[in-house]
């Protein structure tokens, strides 16, 4: 009797001791998830930001160029109309396939700029300028940062012990902030 005791106590430890450690195992992997996803909404909060810095500039860019550039009315409307894509965009996809068009409509509006010397010389389009050329080189920042973020979270989802629990918990792979193919392509120089 006393035998069957102690191996219904040995059997009873043996159990809740499992417990516990599978309830440690799942708080650990819990915490750790929840501190990666956090990771990934901060830094995108950080490029959201910028964007929208960018997004705020862009309109007193345009005003500066169409006072010396009235005849360029489809780079205008390019600029406009990739800036409001960006404000409506909901998803990092969207996010980031507007903040491409908009990068590729400044390069529009910087190039018609080019055939204006008076525009060039102008300080409040210098300063223009160069206060985007900064926000897009934050933005170039914020979106390794956040790329960083969402591998180490994809990654951590992949492994042991993650991979069994991560999508028991409501954790999804998440987009990287990725550039367009055209963007990709190497620029032809000529001399």
């Amino acid at each position: 009797m006393t035998l069957e005791v102690g191996g219904a106590l040995c059997i009873g430890a043996i159990v809740v001791g499992g417990a516990i450690l599978v309830a440690g195992i799942l708080y650990f992997v819990y915490n750790r998830l929840v501190t990666l996803r956090n990771r990934v909404e901060n830094a995108w909060a950080q490029i959201d930001v910028q964007l929208k810095k960018r997004n705020d500039l862009v309109p007193n860019l345009v005003e500066t160029v169409k006072g010396y550039a009235k005849h360029e009315k489809s780079v205008f409307e390019n600029v406009t109309k990739a800036r409001a894509q960006v404000m409506a965009a909901g998803t990092v996809e969207g996010k980031a396939k507007a903040s491409n068009m908009l990068t590729d409509a400044l390069k529009s509006l910087f190039a018609v700029s080019e055939n204006y010397p008076d525009l060039k010389a102008s300080q409040n389009f210098m300063m223009l300028q160069e206060e985007l050329s900064g926000i897009e080189n934050k933005i170039a920042y914020a979106r390794t940062a956040y790329n960083d973020s969402v591998y180490h979270y994809n990654n951590t989802q992949q492994v042991l012990p993650y991979v069994i629990f991560s999508g028991m918990l409501g954790h999804k792979k998440q987009d990287y902030f990725e550039t367009e193919e055209e963007e990709k392509k190497v620029p032809e120089v000529n001399f």
